[in-house]
């Protein structure tokens, strides 16, 4: 192959890759897109209330449906064999130790807001409202977000990691 016609072969490549739509080259996904799928909890600055050492998960879908889970790594096990026969003592350890909600959620771009609105709760009081997550970096493998008025009345910053 001549000179001539490698520099004509690597002209035409390189004018084809500039006339390549913006999207196809270095395409940018939405928040939203790289939201979905499930991640588990690494950290969350809400020690008083889980522990040092808590478990959670949390999944967005992408029709815009997420279920999130809390609770302290040594909630104390039921002397009863059964859920429905826990002492008043373990219940509350229960509540007091955990945070479950399911429902609906937007993504505002804009903002890097997630707003999500509860279906069902532990804490009844949330169904029906809407709550706001500050999204404060989001990598491929990594969410952090704060929340600043959560149901326990304190602000959160949580670090989640993609599950695999």
């Amino acid at each position: 192959m001549n000179r001539h016609h490698l520099f004509s072969v690597s002209a035409v490549a390189a004018l084809a890759l500039a006339l390549l739509p913006s999207s196809a080259v270095g395409q940018q996904k939405s928040l939203k897109d790289q939201l979905v799928g499930t991640w588990t909890l690494v950290s969350t600055d809400n020690v008083q209330t889980f522990g040092a050492n808590p478990k959670g998960m949390l999944v967005f879908d992408g029709n815009g449906r997420y279920a999130l889970v809390f609770m302290r790594s040594d909630l104390p096990k039921f002397t009863a064999s059964t859920a429905d026969k826990g002492t008043a003592e373990e219940n509350k350890a229960v509540m007091q130790g955990m945070v479950a909600h399911f429902g609906t959620y937007t993504v505002n771009e804009a903002d890097k807001t997630i707003t999500s609105r509860a279906e069902g709760s532990w804490f009844p009081n949330l169904v029906g409202r809407e709550a706001k997550r500050i999204i404060t970096s989001l990598t491929a493998d990594e969410l952090k977000y704060t929340n600043p008025a959560t149901a326990l009345g304190t602000t959160a910053h949580t670090v989640w990691r993609r599950a695999k």
